[in-house]
């Protein structure tokens, strides 16, 4: 699963009607509104959008027949397998009737090239814990942290005794970390299990 960098933007002219799509990354639906609100072109004919969030989903097709433009741009969406994703597609009419077909394969063909087109990055599903090392380990146990891929600390405090440490592992290396923890500090250090604080 992958989701998009930043914004990026396509435009083309089908039969004589401009079309320019608009991708953003989003993580929640107020964020949606918000973009949805700032670049929809009022001066525009239709603009038509759909957005995937998990399994969440919408589609508009603001005023186009039904099932011409939203569902189209969310087939686009889904079909190259991302996540978190909004596309606006913004259609001004020159003037020439494309049909449902037409339609269908503008907005999806529209949203689909933009999506190619913008830079992306793999969604890494990660979990938190967090661990209390003593000063005696905590150099080697950062170091072999770092030679994690993707694993990132998310806070380090210092106590009396050592550091409180959250980190964000990713969910395939896991039982990894939480071993290799256990097996360097001797036991010493344990990584909270999921349901403690």
């Amino acid at each position: 699963m992958f989701t998009l960098t930043g914004l990026h933007s396509y435009e083309q002219e089908i039969k004589k009607s401009r079309f320019r799509a608009q991708a953003f990354a989003v993580t929640d639906e107020g964020e949606i509104r918000s973009l949805l609100d700032a670049h929809a072109d009022a001066g525009a004919n239709h603009n038509c959008w759909a957005w995937r969030l998990g399994q969440a989903y919408r589609f508009h097709d603001d005023g186009e027949p039904s099932g011409t433009a939203g569902k189209p741009i969310l087939q686009a969406i889904d079909g190259q397998a991302l996540d978190g994703v909004l596309v606006i597609v913004t259609r001004w009419f020159g003037g020439i009737l494309l049909g449902s077909g037409g339609l269908m394969r503008a907005y999806g063909g529209t949203a689909a090239q933009c999506l190619r087109d913008a830079p992306k990055s793999e969604i890494i599903l990660r979990t938190e814990r967090s661990m209390h090392v003593g000063f005696s380990d905590l150099a080697l146990v950062k170091a072999r942290l770092a030679a994690i891929d993707n694993l990132l600390i998310r806070s380090e405090a210092f106590t009396g005794t050592g550091a409180e440490i959250t980190l964000a592992i990713p969910d395939g290396s896991l039982e990894v970390v939480i071993t290799m923890v256990k097996d360097i500090t001797a036991g010493r250090t344990i990584v909270s299990s999921e349901d403690e604080p």
